[in-house]
Parts: C-alpha cells; sequence; structure tokens
C-alpha cells in the first residue's frame, strides 16, 4: 500500500547559498519537477526543503533523523570531485540497497554530449523505506537529472511498497 501522502525533503548542499551569499535555485527546482511528477500521478505529497552548508557531520545527522520521517530525499549539490563535494560519501554509507543504473543511465546520456556531466558521482538508492537520490548542485542538471528519475519513480516506489506492476490479474 503506497502512503497516502508522500513526504520529500530537498536538501540543498552549498556553503555560499547556506551563508546567503548566492541564491539556491536548485532545490526550488527539485522540488517544482517532484511536485510536477506527483500531480501527473495523482498521488499527494508535501515537501520540505532546507539549505546546509557543505558539512557532512550536518548532512548525515539530518539523514539520519529524515530517513524515518521522509520517503524520498533529494539532495542538490556536494556530487562532484571538489574539495567540498562531500555527499556520496555521506550517502551511500546510509543505502542498504543501491539502484546504480539509474545515475549511471544519466552520465552516459548527459556526458555523450557534454563530457564534464561524467564528473558527477551521483547516487541512488534506499535506506529503510525511503529513497534517496542526490543530483548535481546546477539547475540545469536537476532539470535533467529529474526528467530521467521521474520515468521510473512511480515503479520504484511501487516496488519499493511491495506492489507488483508485473503481474498480470
Amino acid at each position: 500500500m503506497l502512503p497516502e501522502i508522500f513526504k520529500v525533503l530537498i536538501i540543498t548542499l552549498s556553503d555560499r547559498a547556506f551563508n546567503g551569499t548566492y541564491e539556491d535555485r536548485s532545490g526550488p527546482a527539485a522540488e517544482e519537477l517532484v511536485k510536477g511528477f506527483f500531480d501527473r500521478m495523482s498521488w499527494k505529497c508535501m515537501t520540505d526543503r532546507i539549505i546546509l552548508p557543505d558539512d557532512a557531520a550536518m548532512l548525515q545527522e539530518k539523514l539520519v533523523k529524515a530517513i524515518n520521517d521522509y520517503d524520498i530525499i533529494f539532495t542538490t549539490g556536494g556530487t562532484g570531485i571538489g574539495p567540498h563535494d562531500i555527499t556520496i560519501e555521506t550517502v551511500r554509507p546510509l543505502l542498504s540497497k543501491e539502484i546504480p543504473g539509474i545515475m549511471e543511465y544519466i552520465r552516459v546520456k548527459y556526458g555523450a554530449a557534454k563530457p564534464n556531466a561524467l564528473l558527477s558521482r551521483g547516487v541512488a538508492g534506499v535506506a529503510g523505506k525511503c529513497l534517496i537520490y542526490t543530483l548535481p548542485g546546477s539547475e540545469k542538471a536537476v532539470n535533467e537529472y529529474m526528467e530521467e528519475i521521474s520515468r521510473s519513480l512511480g515503479h520504484t516506489l511501487e516496488m519499493l511498497y511491495g506492489i507488483d506492476s508485473h503481474r498480470k490479474h
């Protein structure tokens, strides 16, 4: 049985956005796209959005609490190879099941035309009953990633909740 209302958390990781020197555009973009997905599915959702600095301890603390309170968590930012990119190392140990195919596909699809896209180390997976997707920090990348994630998200949620949509009745 699917939740009556899906609870979605969007976490933007950015020192500059956290300090107010940069406007977070990736978090609001992810929120808008998530709401659009749930509207198209005729499923209800509520979203929360927060901004954190590039701090692994803060992110881990927030995730450990949120995994039990939310159905889906999207992070934006911190998926590259820079010194402040801590998202993947923080998220991956919390996953009980990784879903590598979606992120591999996105990297290959967009990396074919823009090789810099291959530098994103985003992961997707399950922690408890919570789906987690780590997206790059740019608004354009969030749009690209969410377009691809949305294509399988309905089926992913059904699988997570034990709904076998492959079976013939």
